[in-house]
């Protein structure tokens, strides 16, 4: 298996320099710039930052949360990106490791598609990323990005499920039925509520997480991004940081179920079926 010859901490080391680019990407969509083209530079002074201040984590420590050259306060957001990518692209190839069924059917059927579908998640992760900090920050979910991701899962199952036939025709119905079922009940809340609960953003993510996770995975992460934003809310309330007026972004609480519902679903379903049967 090609997985098993990726070192965990090669993984882990470039989920951080994924990360440290995932920032300046969120940065430049937020003042529309193209990210592809000229150095990265400090947001206050502009200054170009020297190869020295772009190590992720490492950087932040040395110079202790502030820009080298006009010392201002470097964003925690940077950082937390950084180690939170490296954190995920470890919990994928960790948890592809100990897929026997993927290291069997896979590998035996389709020679080297493992690698593939590892890159499609890692990619995907990245969208889901940017997703969590663009909507935490802006209380908007890009069109930029979503629907690249919405466009990359369905190359993946018209690619894998279709042409080679990997997928049943139940589990690619399974996951057209899951993507439109959860957009429509974000946009039944969206008509409801006139916009004044959800927008039309978190319709999209909806759509996306139920074509990426599929049933029964994408109850489990509705269900928890309803539970924790009602936790973090009621929080919030109570600290007097939030009334029951206040916005709060829904993207960062879907993002959260997606991930949680990627890597531990079917033990929480078993958890919970265990329960009540």
């Amino acid at each position: 298996m090609v997985l098993s010859s990726f070192p965990s901490l090669f993984v882990f080391v470039f989920g951080l320099i994924v990360g440290s680019f995932l920032n300046c990407l969120i940065y430049r969509l937020q003042i529309k710039e193209r990210f592809l083209i000229g150095r990265s530079y400090c947001p206050n002074c502009k200054h170009v930052l020297g190869w020295q201040d772009l190590i992720p984590i490492f950087s932040f420590i040395v110079l202790r949360g502030k820009c080298r050259y006009c010392q201002t306060p470097i964003s925690w957001q940077y950082p937390l990106v950084e180690f939170a990518t490296g954190a995920l692209f470890l919990l994928i190839v960790d948890e592809l490791r100990s897929f026997s069924p993927f290291a069997i059917a896979w590998v035996s059927k389709f020679a080297g598609i493992e690698s593939v579908y590892f890159l499609y998640l890692l990619i995907i992760s990245c969208f889901l990323i940017i997703v969590f900090v663009f909507d935490f920050k802006h209380f908007i979910i890009p069109d930029g990005v979503i629907y690249p991701a919405i466009l990359l899962s369905g190359i993946w199952y018209l690619v894998s499920g279709i042409f080679l036939n990997f997928y049943t025709k139940y589990e690619i119905l399974n996951i057209t039925y899951s993507a439109f079922g959860a957009a429509a009940f974000f946009l039944t809340i969206v008509l409801i509520s006139r916009g004044k609960w959800m927008g039309f953003g978190d319709v999209k993510l909806a759509f996306f997480m139920g074509l990426f996770l599929g049933f029964p995975d994408i109850l489990v992460a509705l269900f928890l991004a309803f539970f924790i934003g009602a936790i973090i809310g009621i929080g919030l309330i109570i600290l007097k940081k939030k009334t029951l007026k206040s916005e709060l972004p829904f993207g960062p609480f879907l993002v959260t179920g997606t991930f949680i519902a990627l890597f531990w679903g079917e033990k929480i379903i078993n958890w919970y079926l265990s329960l009540i049967l």
